[in-house]
């Protein structure tokens, strides 16, 4: 097992690794050892884990009378949107008022959705112009201390079309590398698993942890009786997901868009898009929580779907729509779909919350931002849909709701500012903020 690398242009300065032929898999915290490897001049002791961002998304807004939160603490109550995340209320900020005076101007989903990680104004006419999002922004300042700067993942292909002169690749990106960039999206949970440990994709190669079974028993020799539980339990959570993902999309049934065949008429690649939008949502859920649990990268950002989306649930026996339809309807279908959403993030929450990193839990040392580019249906973004989940390490106290939406001052680009204060990238301003949200 060795301590420092460098590949693809990333130095790991003292970090600890399992290595094996083609493949490099980060360890999770351990008190036996400085797996995080921070140097003397770091911004923090070796002993505490970093702080990561997960950005999750849902298209189309939520039911528009079940979309609330009030009180504090444990006594919170939630709407029945937001149900899922009961065992939450105290380590949750629930966020009102918000909004991108840019997203306003055209009053369409593609309009909406490019700039909400930046509240950039965004060219119209099909051409592409947005700006640097702020999960990309974190990525190129800090991304070179862990393998991967981001990982971008999606449950939905993009969309390249047009819609009322703007491009639909808006409604399909929230992540944006550069202003005329969106960050490509992963939506092969395949493949997304294998950027977290392969240093190729190659298909056909072994098992990850296969390869690194060597270095994994050498290292058990020289860790403590708890260490070796925890590292035991990773590499069963590893393998779980690779068995998972190595058995996705072998169900016949289709959803989402509806193509002209009613069943392909070529053979389905084993390493395609789950046809079970319920598992495709669950696998990427479990890869972004294994990407911040070995430190592979600090940024995550999952499209739970497109704005405008296509998706369809016969998993909840809603099948007679797609979600941008139904989305206009305020039914209690609609309502079962926006629970459906939420519980994806209450799945990623718990099983941070199980993964202990000295003191606190891996959710303690995260913050989670869950939005739309839309309150509800009827494209009403005058206010935006905001939960803030994680303590950000001692930073984020939850249990409370921050209404802003009487004050003057209520760009959403504040509370990005405030996430990257915590993260530690201090700006004077950002798209159209020049102050952070100081009760975040």
């Amino acid at each position: 097992m060795n301590e420092s690398s460098t590949r693809s242009g990333h130095r790991f300065t003292r970090r600890n690794f399992l290595r094996g032929a083609g493949v490099t898999m980060a360890l999770p915290w351990l008190e036996s050892m400085n797996v995080w490897g921070d140097t003397p001049k770091s911004r923090e002791p070796a002993s505490e884990a970093p702080l990561r961002l997960a950005v999750l998304f849902a298209g189309n807004g939520f039911h528009s009378r079940e979309w609330w939160a009030k009180g504090q603490g444990k006594d919170m109550e939630l709407g029945k949107v937001l149900q899922p995340l009961g065992d939450f209320r105290e380590k949750m900020l629930f966020i009102r008022g918000l909004y991108n005076a840019e997203a306003l101007k055209g009053n369409i989903h593609s309009s909406q959705t490019g700039n909400l990680l930046s509240g950039a104004p965004l060219a119209s006419g099909g051409e592409i112009r947005s700006s640097t999002s702020v999960d990309q922004l974190l990525a190129q300042h800090y991304g070179r201390e862990t393998k991967l700067p981001s990982l971008v993942l999606g449950c939905e292909k993009s969309n390249p079309s047009v819609h009322k002169n703007y491009s639909m690749l808006y409604s399909s990106h929230i992540s944006w590398s550069s202003p005329t960039t969106p960050t490509p999206l992963e939506v092969y949970p395949a493949l997304a698993f294998d950027q977290l440990f392969k240093d190729s994709t190659n298909r056909g190669d072994q098992s990850v942890l296969d390869a690194v079974m060597e270095d994994a028993k050498d290292l058990r020799r020289g860790i403590s009786g708890q260490d070796r539980q925890k590292l035991d339990e990773y590499l069963d959570s590893v393998r779980e997901v690779e068995q998972r993902v190595a058995n996705a999309g072998k169900r016949g049934e289709l959803q989402g868009w509806r193509p002209t065949l009613s069943a392909p008429n070529i053979p389905r690649p084993p390493e395609g898009i789950p046809q079970d939008i319920a598992e495709h949502m669950r696998l990427m859920s479990d890869i972004l929580v294994l990407a911040f649990q070995t430190d592979t990268t600090r940024i995550c950002t999952l499209k739970l779907n497109n704005d405008h989306s296509a998706l369809r649930f016969p998993n909840l026996g809603v099948d007679y729509m797609i979600h941008h339809l139904l989305s206009h309807t305020d039914t209690d279908d609609w309502l079962k779909v926006n629970q459906f959403f939420v519980e994806q993030l209450a799945y990623i929450a718990r099983k941070l919350d199980a993964i202990r990193e000295g003191e606190r839990s891996t959710l303690d040392n995260s913050m989670i931002l869950f939005c739309s580019s839309m309150l509800n249906g009827n494209h009403d973004a005058s206010q935006l849909p905001v939960v803030l989940l994680g303590g950000a390490g001692g930073k984020i106290q939850g249990g409370r709701v921050l209404d802003y939406l009487g004050n003057p001052q209520r760009q959403m680009c504040r509370l990005h500012l405030s996430v990257m204060d915590k993260m530690g990238l201090k700006l004077a301003a950002f798209g159209d903020a020049v102050s952070k949200l100081e009760e975040v």
